[in-house]
C-alpha cells in the first residue's frame, strides 16, 4: 500500500476517534434517554468543547471527502511520487493538530493548522495537473 493510501486510511481512522469524542461529549449532555431516542428535542448547537468537538469532526467529514479523491486519483493515475506523500503526511499530521486546537478552543493554531492541511491537498492536487 502506498504511503498516500496509508495516510488515507489513518485519517479515517481520525474521523473515526473525532466521532467517538463528539459522540461521547454529545452524550453527557443531552443523557441516555436522549441518546437513543429519536432526538426530535435534541439542539442543534452544543456549548463548550462539545460543540467544538461536533465542529472538528464535521470539518474532519468536509475535508476527507476531497483528500480522499485526490489520494484515490493519483493512485489510479500511478502519479504517487515524493511530492504526493509529503502532502498526504502534511494534511494527516495537519488534521490531527486541528482537531486538538478546536476541541480545546486555539483559534488561531486551529486555523492555522486547517490551512496547513489544506496545503497538504494542494500539493497532491498539483500532481494530478
Amino acid at each position: 500500500m502506498t504511503i498516500e493510501l496509508t495516510y488515507l486510511v489513518w485519517s479515517a481512522l481520525l474521523a473515526v476517534a473525532q466521532l467517538l469524542v463528539a459522540s461521547a461529549g454529545t452524550f453527557t449532555r443531552i443523557g441516555l434517554g436522549s441518546a437513543v431516542g429519536n432526538r426530535d428535542d435534541m439542539p442543534s448547537e452544543f456549548p463548550g468543547w462539545v460543540g467544538r468537538a461536533r465542529r472538528a469532526h464535521a470539518n474532519m467529514l468536509e475535508n476527507l471527502v476531497i483528500f480522499a479523491i485526490l489520494v484515490i486519483a493519483t493512485h489510479l493515475a500511478d502519479r504517487n511520487n515524493d511530492m504526493t506523500a509529503l502532502g498526504a503526511l502534511v494534511f494527516f499530521w495537519a488534521r490531527v493538530g486541528f482537531a486538538v486546537a478546536y476541541v480545546l478552543g486555539i483559534t488561531w493554531v486551529r486555523s492555522l493548522l486547517w490551512f496547513a492541511g489544506f496545503v497538504g491537498m494542494l500539493l497532491i492536487a498539483l500532481q494530478l495537473l
